[in-house]
């Protein structure tokens, strides 16, 4: 089991950027598929961005492409959403998410929220 914990969110203008971490706790941190997902109101949940357990594989959703970036540190149990070029649609609460490596259970962190506005 993995308990997880997001930090990072806030208000930021347009076209500039912020970095969410997810810190994870229990054991075996590197057996973990991670990701990032976000939920705008009135909206699903999306997929944004997931990394393997090396971190050697990751995938972005299109509208992120070129503009996040996903990496995680195996030795602090930490998954990092680096966010540049933010426009106003990415306003969205954004969870941390952990799938074991094979498995189908899914962790989930709190969420925190990131506001684009001017």
């Amino acid at each position: 089991q993995v308990q997880l914990v997001e930090s990072g969110g806030g208000l930021v203008q347009p076209g500039g950027s912020l970095r969410l971490s997810c810190a994870a706790s229990g054991n075996n941190f590197r057996i973990y598929v991670m990701g990032w997902y976000r939920q705008a109101p009135g909206k699903q949940r999306e997929q944004v961005a997931t990394i393997s357990t090396s971190g050697g594989v990751t995938n972005y959703v299109d509208s992120v492409k070129g503009r996040f970036t996903i990496n995680r540190d195996n030795a602090k149990n930490t998954v990092y959403l680096q966010m540049d070029s933010l426009k106003p649609e990415d306003t969205a609460v954004y969870y941390c998410n952990a799938r074991p490596q094979g498995g189908s259970k899914n962790y989930w962190g709190q969420g925190t929220q990131v506001t684009v506005s001017s």
